[in-house]
């Protein structure tokens, strides 16, 4: 890299250097930016520092980088001072700036953005003479400092039970005045407010409030680099899988403000709605502000359209007229620029051809837009923009279907809200239905805190005044998220709509107190740890605990399904154990059961009861006397899972375990066993001691416990048989497939085989018919995997168990490695958990050399994947790529898999 290389790409109404298609140089915010000045779209001028230049800061240092863009640097504010007429640092008339991040992938409130620089001491009052409005340059320069000293000189909090600084001192003065609106102060204050913001970072910083505008400049245009690898942004990364090589852009522009009076304001907006996916134009704006107010949520705005704000003031409990004198929407109160507004976002939505995230600036009368960008969007709105899109001509079939993220899929299946609990429920707050769906937990006022009870297996409720970037991590694992301020595009509910988590903003009566560690609402005071229900979509808030119940899906699912069936490969199995489960899975489309677990069904009543016999069974004949209990349990669970399925396959696992686990190993339930069994309890003891194993996962269990029982395999095929000539006698053409788990030598394999098909023709011989079976095998260790050229020749099919393959291959323990494995991820030694996405590099391998050894002496041999890589979108592709005939995931996962194995064909 050298100082010659292009690092600064400008845009304005003038000249324009970027377009939409250099997203990974520009960032997808200075990209959208040069394409609407592109469109002819009225945007302030500016320019963009590559995200090239943020790689080099984090490789090469501060120093290094300033040398390669210092030039380029200038020459961009020259180009920015022609282009408005005015000079960057003159006191009289002073051109101000904004300094903004902006990665190719969108994350909203996640890194720093700084407003008004450029101001001082002598450019405060130019700009107030030049602005006629001194309280307006007076609060521009507040403003600047506020962030300044926040974002760049790191200014903040001491502790999380803390407010920001800055607001408490704003909040102080308000209390002082008798004024309850930042709006309320006047120009003596404002100037006061600035005096005492530079004495506290003198006080708690150590230095002075720089005062040399291009000083502000790099400090600026360097913390916005920085903040590419602070907290939040690296976890938000983390939660996105966005790679941290990418880097962001530095979106430098000239100011616009909404500031400036009542004729001015700001605000953002969706062509659709980010919640509901509802094709209504809606959003937020504030009068006499600037953009940040409307995001952070310290003040309740106002809708941008009339429907919007009588949707609004119906959920807000809040009366037509008052509404239509204190709360006017933009289109009545602007209709002109309401109208300029909707012109822009049509052109916006049909030149992008999706739904975008705007965001906007009124100067005295003037529109300016300041960012467009494909909107975040819960799940189900994904799917209906999607579908809807379809249907009105803007994006075609295989569009459609890319424009849906398969895990997002995961929100539309969840429970909601019993109506009949629901209705019994006693409502204490309402607030804004920021984000749909249903959550009920226990609340936590801190996000850390909200760490650790998540980690400690309690559903938490984290609230909030209002959320800020820091909360990232413990909105990730909280149920939902309720906020007392903020509106439907505050920092709160864009998150939340992006992460997929219900949310409940600016519920008014809700008052916070973060150091009592309290809640109030009225009369009624709510403690940390007690209960809480929100309703995402309806923006109520309930005490205690509801009662929910499985989601109703709606036709656009029906139809984006439907989509995928058309363009996949893959067929779409289920991990399925009971018929509850399979009908499940065959409701959601899946084309049969890749893997049925016989052991989860030994558990239950009686039936543990039975294999506690047969394991302490001191010989064959106990043995065989035990499993003739559990033939006609085995047996009836087969036929229903047969039924359920009606002529789809059915692959049945032998029972894989070691016995072991079927025993108690703590005393006191030892003792309840020996007397519900009437053995001794030393006999009980004594078993548990023989079957103790040091590494169980590798010890005895799998095809191993048949080849030393083979009587439990006679029992288990004998059920499987049966129940199926039992079915298909009621008119069902079953496919039944008997899956060997666990082999890693053909001879394992055979021994097995032996036993199964003798106990076949038995089964045959006494029912007077036969039945037509597969018999193949789970691929599960790396040997198997080596030598499945020799299985190959003697299976019909190969399912791979990859949670065990990825254990013994990467010689990790799945119970163990979280011990480890998160430290491994954050540095980059891993680039994802191999549990839960393939490693393609190293179990992956072995499962395309097992495909193709088995295709080899067996070309129509039947692969699959039945581990919980089967329902992870990345593997699924992968899987896709290498062939395989089909994958089973857990039921509720099926649609997930399906949309990305139609995704998956359709990127070949």
């Amino acid at each position: 890299m050298n100082s010659s290389h292009k690092y600064v790409y400008l845009f304005g109404s003038n000249r324009t250097e970027g377009a939409a298609d250099m997203k990974n140089l520009l960032g997808g915010k200075g990209a959208n930016l040069a394409e609407m000045c592109r469109l002819g779209i009225t945007v302030p001028s500016g320019f963009t520092i590559s995200t090239e230049a943020c790689t080099a800061f984090t490789e090469l240092g501060r120093d290094a980088v300033l040398a390669l863009i210092h030039e380029q640097v200038r020459q961009g504010v020259a180009f920015v001072e022609q282009e408005m007429g005015k000079q960057f640092g003159n006191a009289d008339d002073p051109l101000l700036l904004s300094v903004r991040s902006g990665a190719r992938a969108s994350m909203p409130g996640m890194m720093d953005t700084i407003l008004n620089l450029g101001l001082n001491d002598d450019a405060v009052m130019g700009l107030a003479r030049k602005a006629n409005n001194e309280r307006f340059a007076w609060d521009s320069y507040r403003r600047f400092i506020q962030m300044y000293g926040d974002v760049v000189m790191g200014l903040k909090p001491l502790s999380k039970e803390e407010h920001d600084p800055f607001e408490i001192i704003i909040e102080m003065l308000k209390d002082k005045r008798g004024v309850k609106l930042d709006t309320d102060l006047d120009a003596e204050d404002l100037k006061e407010l600035v005096q005492r913001f530079k004495s506290l970072i003198r006080a708690r910083i150590g230095r002075d409030f720089p005062t040399d505008p291009w000083e502000q400049l790099w400090g600026a245009v360097w913390a916005v680099f920085e903040s590419w690898n602070n907290e939040r942004a690296k976890v938000y990364r983390e939660l996105n899988d966005i790679p941290a090589s990418w880097g962001t852009a530095v979106n430098v522009q000239a100011m616009v403000f909404g500031n400036l009076g009542d004729s001015s304001g700001t605000g953002v907006a969706f062509t659709r709605d980010a919640g509901t996916g509802e094709d209504l134009f809606n959003g937020e704006f504030l009068v006499n502000a600037q953009g940040e107010d409307v995001v952070a949520g310290i003040r309740t705005p106002q809708q941008v359209s009339l429907v919007g704000s009588r949707r609004w003031a119906e959920l807000a409990l809040v009366h037509e007229d008052e509404r239509r004198v204190h709360y006017p929407s933009l289109e009545e109160l602007m209709p002109q620029i309401y109208q300029q507004l909707l012109h822009f976002e049509t052109l916006l939505e049909n030149h992008f051809k999706d739904m975008q995230d705007l965001e906007f600036t009124i100067q005295e009368g003037k529109l300016w837009m300041l960012q467009t960008r494909n909107g975040k969007r819960t799940g189900a709105a994904m799917v209906r923009i999607a579908m809807e899109m379809l249907k009105q001509g803007m994006v075609d079939e295989k569009t459609a279907l890319q424009r849906v993220a398969p895990d997002r899929l995961n929100e539309l299946l969840h429970p909601i809200f019993d109506p009949k609990a629901l209705r019994a429920a006693p409502l204490i707050a309402r607030g804004l239905p920021a984000s749909p769906g249903a959550a009920t937990g226990q609340i936590v006022f801190f996000a850390d805190e909200a760490e650790t009870w998540a980690k400690d297996g309690k559903a938490v409720i984290l609230v909030r005044q209002e959320t800020s970037p820091e909360d990232l991590r413990g909105m990730s694992v909280a149920k939902g998220i309720l906020t007392a301020r903020g509106g439907m595009t505050s920092h709160a509910a864009v998150v939340a709509r992006g992460m997929g988590k219900c949310c409940v903003s600016g519920a008014g009566a809700v008052h916070v107190d973060l150091k009592a560690r309290t809640m109030t609402v009225g009369d009624a005071v709510y403690h940390e740890g007690d209960w809480l229900s929100l309703n995402g979509s309806s923006g109520e808030v309930f005490e205690g605990k509801i009662a929910t119940k499985d989601a109703e899906l709606s036709g656009d699912f029906g139809t984006l399904m439907a989509l995928t069936d058309k363009y996949k490969r893959l067929e779409i199995r289920a991990n399925a154990d009971t018929p509850a489960d399979a009908k499940v899975a065959h409701n959601f489309g899946a084309t049969g059961i890749g893997l049925c677990r016989t052991e989860h069904m030994f558990f239950e009543g009686e039936r543990i009861l039975a294999v506690r016999e047969m394991i302490l069974a001191d010989n064959e004949a106990g043995r065989r006397k035990a499993l003739a209990k559990l033939l006609p349990m085995q047996r009836g669970d087969f036929e229903g899972l047969f039924r359920e399925m009606h002529e789809l396959p059915v692959t049945i696992r032998l029972l894989d375990p070691p016995l072991h686990e079927f025993l108690p190993h703590d005393d006191a339930n030892q003792r309840i066993m020996a007397a519900e069994m009437h053995v001794p309890l030393g006999k009980i003891k004594m078993r548990v001691e023989e079957l103790h194993e040091f590494n169980p996962m590798m010890g005895h269990r799998g095809c191993r416990l048949g080849i030393s029982y083979p009587e439990i395999t006679e029992m288990q095929t004998r059920a499987v048989l049966e129940a199926a000539l039992n079915v298909r006698a009621l008119g069902v053409h079953v496919k039944a497939e008997i899956m060997v788990p666990l082999v890693g030598t053909v001879r394992e394999f055979n021994a097995q085989a032996e036993v199964i098909r003798r106990t076949a023709a038995t089964v045959f011989a006494e029912r007077g018919e036969t039945l037509d079976y597969a018999l193949g095998t789970m691929i599960e260790t790396p040997r198997a995997a080596l030598v499945a050229d020799s299985i190959g020749s003697c299976a019909e099919f190969f399912s791979f168990g990859t949670n065990d393959l990825t254990q013994m291959t990467l010689g990790f323990s799945r119970d163990d490695a979280g011990k480890f494995l998160p430290e491994y991820l954050k540095r980059g030694l891993y680039e994802h958990d191999p549990f839960r996405s393939i490693d393609q590099k190293g179990v992956g391998v072995l499962v395309q050399m097992a495909v193709e050894k088995g295709r080899s002496v067996r070309p129509g041999i039947e692969t699959g994947v039945c581990g919980e890589h089967g329902g992870d979108p990345a593997s699924v592709a992968f899987f896709h790529r290498i062939g395989l005939d089909y994958v089973s995931c857990s039921p509720y996962r099926v649609p997930i898999a399906r949309l990305a194995a139609a995704q998956a064909a359709l990127s070949d």
